[in-house]
Formats: structure tokens, sequence, C-alpha cells
């Protein structure tokens, strides 16, 4: 069974990481203070979310079936594209209506989380 999460995870940090140093090395003095720390907010975020997607990935291999974790996975993806990637344009292209995106993608972060969690509560029931 091919693992679409862990790939997507994998990708999502290698980007984290080439996104932040580009922006440490290259955007110092390009952004203002306020776009500069607007574009670490999407690093940060994109990179946590990229180990939460591991995760995802993880847990797949116990339940390779369960749709809470599908839907998980996928939302945590949409998130890092939703809420990261509306971030580094707003911040890069300075196109204020961009804000309006970062909102969805930080609800995909919390449905997927939620979503984990009902996942953990029910494992644990079982057990």
């Amino acid at each position: 069974m091919r693992c679409y999460f862990l790939f997507l995870a994998m990708l999502s940090a290698l980007l984290a990481v080439a996104f932040g140093a580009f922006g440490a090395h290259g955007l110092q003095s390009i952004l203002s203070p306020k776009m500069l720390t607007v574009y670490k907010t999407g690093v940060t975020y994109q990179m946590w979310h990229a180990l939460g997607l591991g995760l995802v990935s993880v847990l797949k291999t116990q339940s390779p079936h369960n749709k809470l974790l599908h839907w998980a996975g996928w939302l945590m993806f949409a998130g890092i594209v939703l809420f990261s990637g509306s971030l580094y344009l707003l911040s890069l292209l300075s196109l204020k209506w961009l804000g309006m995106i970062t909102p969805f993608g930080g609800l995909a972060f919390i449905s997927a989380w939620g979503l984990l969690t009902i996942y953990a509560f029910q494992k644990n029931s079982l057990t």
C-alpha cells in the first residue's frame, strides 16, 4: 500500500527547511520586519504540520483503512497549502486579500487535530 501521507510529510518538511533558509538568508533585507514575521509563521506552521502529517502516516500503518486518519491527513495537507502558502504569498507579494485565505488553513489544521483526537479517544476506548 502506498503511503501518500509519508511522501507529503517529507516533501512539506523539506520545503519548510528550504523556505526557512530562504527567509533567513534571502529575505532579511527585502521584507519589512512585520512581513518577515508573517513569513516565519508560515514556515513554523508548515514544519509542525509536516511532522503531524508524518504522525498520520505512522498511524495509518496501524489502521490503514481508518477514515478519521484519511481525512485528518488530507486536512493537514490542505492546511499547509492554505495557511502557510497564503502567508508566504502575503509576505512576498503584499497582496492583503490573501489574508482572507489563511483562516481556512487554520480551520483545516484544527479539524485535522480534532479528527486525530477522536481517533485517539476511540483507540483508547477499545483497549
